[in-house]
């Protein structure tokens, strides 16, 4: 199995300024993303960015990375722009690694990549994790994803779901089939990657802010590989950064390189 790992990132973000930028233990954290990628099986790891200080960072670093439009509405938006620039094959496999996940699993992209691989029912594949808090369960900023008898995504929502028709919701937590948290990490086919921005958007996608719904809207299937690791944690606030920082310090393992 051969697969790529490119990495969005733009230099603007609405809770923490040029958080792509911050630094974590002495090197910028998109550059912490891509060594924690490398440890990866990926064939290669670049960096798609908005910014030529980004790709300049990366540089300074060993990182690949290129320069992409500005204009892009999304992360997959970037990086379909990026597998062309590449020149990426249609049937190459890119797995899509979220520039704020300095501590993503790379055991986790792997099993992403290969389970594609054995799926050629479906044009992409993701992530997943049995929630066991109830105020996880309730969170709208955590994303669940509900699956069909094959492990395929049946719908992602920020709601809590499944739902147990006659509980409070604490039962949803002890059945048999936990409910799952979605893991935003996301394998493709190269040539579907270039179709996605493509498509119209989906009615529910506006609803949910969840991008990965219009996949389903069009009728297309999402292969969910549900792992027993819980996900590491992403940085979307100041707070995430010191908490990522402060796991940077106390253990030199923890796949920073």
């Amino acid at each position: 199995m051969s697969f790529v790992v490119l990495i969005p990132a733009r230099l603007a973000s609405s809770r923490l300024p040029r958080k792509a930028l911050a630094d974590l233990g002495g090197a910028p954290m998109i550059v912490r993303v891509a060594q924690r990628a490398a440890r990866s099986r990926a064939s290669r790891v670049v960096v798609a960015a908005d910014d030529a200080e980004i790709v300049g960072a990366c540089a300074a670093h060993g990182i690949a990375a290129l320069l992409t439009s500005v204009r892009h509405a999304s992360g997959s938006d970037r990086i379909a722009e990026a597998s062309t620039a590449l020149g990426l094959d249609d049937a190459e496999i890119v797995v899509n690694v979220q520039g704020d996940e300095p501590l993503i699993e790379p055991a986790l992209i792997d099993a992403c990549a290969a389970l594609l691989a054995e799926r050629g029912d479906c044009v992409m594949s993701t992530a997943a994790h049995a929630i066991d808090d109830r105020a996880d369960f309730a969170n709208a900023n955590i994303v669940k994803v509900v699956l069909d008898a094959a492990g395929r995504a049946l719908y992602f929502s920020r709601a809590p779901i499944p739902w147990p028709r006659e509980d409070d919701g604490a039962g949803a937590l002890a059945m048999a089939t936990p409910p799952l948290r979605h893991v935003g990490l996301y394998a493709y086919r190269a040539g579907f990657l270039r179709r996605f921005p493509l498509l119209a958007a989906s009615p529910l996608e506006e609803i949910e802010r969840l991008e990965q719904l219009r996949v389903l809207w069009h009728g297309e299937r999402i292969a969910v590989h549900v792992s027993d690791l819980p996900p590491g944690i992403g940085v979307d606030t100041a707070e995430d950064l010191a908490r990522a920082r402060r796991l940077l310090a106390r253990d030199s393992g923890a796949g920073f390189a």
